[in-house]
């Protein structure tokens, strides 16, 4: 017997460093607030990369290749 969920969609936002799709209820980088904007990120690496040089990323200035 299949037991339907209920719960709430996993939504899923870009990383703005490696620009890879991740699940913003549990990313595995976590998340991080800027200028009122929470990000989200696929690992750690990318995470503390975007809080050294937000608006280099941002602006696209910046970008990490996967």
């Amino acid at each position: 017997m299949r037991i339907p969920f209920f719960g709430k969609s996993d939504e899923q936002a870009t990383d703005p460093v490696c620009h890879m799709k991740v699940s913003t209820r549990k990313p595995p980088g976590d998340s991080w607030s800027y200028v009122g904007i929470t990000y989200y990120f696929c690992g750690l690496g990318c995470n503390r990369a975007f809080q050294k040089e937000p608006e280099a990323y941002l602006s696209g200035d910046k970008k990490l290749h996967m």
